[in-house]
């Protein structure tokens, strides 16, 4: 790895956003420490070199605009609470997509940050299966991350890279490198089903499915073998009576299958029919109240029945959370990312000759707006840490395109 960075151009730059991806499910403070230091970095190498990647395109613009819009909708919030916070956010994943996108890293370095990557979600299972099996939390989840749900987010992302990975390299592969790669894989698969978290678990499946589908051109085993794991995983949870089992059992026989986020969904629409073009600022949805709700109903002439409401720090929606905080000017920006993010996946998929590099990258990139956009449905996905992990992926990916121009349409 030492070599890998002293071979590299910029050792400095490529050494803290290998330790971003190292710290980011770990420890807090390093992980904010190698954000500043990779981007203080960045921009020196690129002002010294009169090089920031390369003409301005339709990406730049979108995140600029993506960026921009955070900051204008939290300059238009009706409360003072955390919105600058929740731009900052936006700013610091919006950030690290540019600059990995304009960085031209080579094969050596984006293995190096994906290697990174996958390490450090090994070493912070770690302690998360410990607390887990001691019982101090029901459900594992990564102690950087935090609450399981957001835990088993950024495990359902891991899980896809790793998924590409393994498909990727596989005959490439010696015995040894492919019983060390299986038993990564069963980790990921065994730790995502111990978040109990229904949404994560399924929409994980449907991506290893969908990442097998995407492989037939190229090679047919990985999507046998991806049916026979999703097949083989989900009889074993049932037959354990796991909590995931127990807990989709538990909120089906009260009739509470979206564990009472219609209530929580019903309290944001109320803010949105209030402020519809700005929100209420980013991370702002706490400030949402029963009070402010039966206030804001009574002056639109419509009736209030607080058992059709119930408030939180966030919306458990990625699309919900974004119109209720950000407003129309919010949710078209972060449509605008998403919708790009599908196309060039789409139209820049990679040939069945393509390298296996190139295959792996653009797996790490599906998998981050495939458990984004569907996870989103029902839970804050591109929220810190899991945002970072997506975001990061994808400059990755896009990194690697210039490279090959013939696939550009």
């Amino acid at each position: 790895m030492l070599a890998d960075l002293k071979s590299t151009r910029y050792p400095v730059e490529v050494g803290l956003l290998v330790a971003l991806a190292f710290f980011l499910p770990l420890l807090e403070a390093p992980k904010n420490l190698a954000w500043l230091g990779f981007a203080a970095a960045w921009l020196w190498n690129r002002a010294s070199a009169r090089d920031f990647g390369g003409r301005w395109d339709l990406w730049d613009t979108l995140i600029a605009c993506w960026i921009a819009s955070a900051y204008v909708v939290a300059a238009f919030a009706p409360v003072s609470q955390q919105e600058w916070k929740g731009a900052n956010d936006v700013l610091r994943y919006g950030s690290i997509l540019w600059m990995v996108k304009r960085g031209g890293y080579g094969a050596a370095e984006l293995r190096l940050v994906l290697g990174a990557l996958l390490v450090s979600t090994l070493a912070s299972l770690v302690p998360g299966w410990w607390n887990h099996l001691t019982k101090q939390y029901v459900a594992l989840q990564l102690k950087s991350v935090g609450h399981v749900n957001h835990s088993a987010i950024y495990l359902a992302i891991v899980f896809g890279l790793a998924s590409a990975w393994l498909f990727a390299e596989w005959c490439a592969w010696n015995a040894v490198r492919r019983a060390v790669a299986l038993l990564v894989w069963a980790i990921l698969v065994a730790s995502l089903v111990a978040t109990a978290s229904r949404g994560a678990v399924a929409a994980a499946f449907a991506l290893v499915l969908l990442l097998a589908l995407a492989w037939w051109p190229r090679w047919r085993a990985p999507f046998y073998g991806a049916i026979a794991v999703v097949a083989t995983t989900l009889a074993l949870a049932v037959a354990l009576d796991t909590e995931l089992v127990a807990k989709h059992e538990r909120v089906s026989a009260e009739d509470n299958v979206l564990n009472a986020r219609d209530l929580v969904w019903n309290m944001g629409f109320a803010a949105w029919e209030r402020y519809p073009w700005f929100g209420v600022g980013p991370d702002n949805y706490s400030t949402i109240s029963l009070e402010r709700v039966q206030e804001w109903r009574r002056l639109a002439g419509k009736p209030f029945d607080a058992k059709q409401y119930a408030g939180t720090n966030h919306a458990h929606s990625l699309y919900v959370n974004t119109l209720v905080e950000r407003g129309v000017v919010g949710a078209l920006a972060l449509g605008a990312v998403l919708l790009a993010w599908a196309a060039w996946l789409v139209r820049r998929r990679p040939r069945a000759h393509d390298s296996d590099l190139d295959w792996l990258l653009w797996g790490g990139a599906l998998s981050g707006l495939v458990i984004t956009a569907t996870v989103g449905l029902v839970n804050t996905t591109l929220h810190h840490e899991h945002g970072i992990l997506a975001t990061l992926l994808l400059g990755l990916w896009l990194t690697n395109l210039p490279r090959h121009p013939r696939r550009a349409s």
